[in-house]
């Protein structure tokens, strides 16, 4: 078996794996989108409900808004952290993709280049065959020229 068919079976499953690390990264943006979008809600939902007109006139009322608003920060942070998280998760993906692509890569190369070392043997191959071929028509017709001069 030549070396380009071997390296078949590698190259399909560097690009299966090219593949799957694409999807991942898709996926991974699309989680990290989602939580960005969420993160965005909260911070408006947040600010709104600051600068909303105290209408609470009571000093349990007060808390209760003071401790709503604390809640809603903490919301914040944690939102803020996991946004952080899935932007780090993004990276790793995008650093997955790419180790996938270049080994495809390299495999490509590799393949292209056994393969051009297999042309190269069969063009000489052949080029011996049609120089022999002539070659030996050449002895033919010298052949046949000294018969038919000797027989005459």
């Amino acid at each position: 078996m030549m070396q380009s068919k071997r390296i078949d079976p590698l190259l399909q499953r560097a690009q299966q794996h090219q593949d799957e690390a694409a999807h991942d990264l898709a996926e991974r943006q699309r989680a990290l989108e989602t939580h960005v979008s969420r993160l965005d809600e909260l911070r408006r939902y947040a600010e709104e409900y600051a600068i909303g007109q105290l209408a609470a006139t009571s000093a349990a009322a007060l808390n209760n808004r003071r401790a709503f608003l604390d809640r809603l920060d903490s919301a914040v942070q944690q939102q803020a952290q996991t946004v952080d998280s899935n932007r780090a998760k993004v990276e790793i993906e995008r650093g997955r993709l790419l180790l996938a692509s270049r080994e495809k890569q390299v495999l490509e190369q590799l393949a292209a280049s056994y393969r051009a070392q297999e042309k190269q043997v069969t063009d000489r191959r052949d080029q011996r065959e049609m120089d022999d071929l002539g070659a030996r028509r050449v002895r033919c017709r010298s052949q046949d020229d000294a018969d038919e001069g000797g027989a005459a």
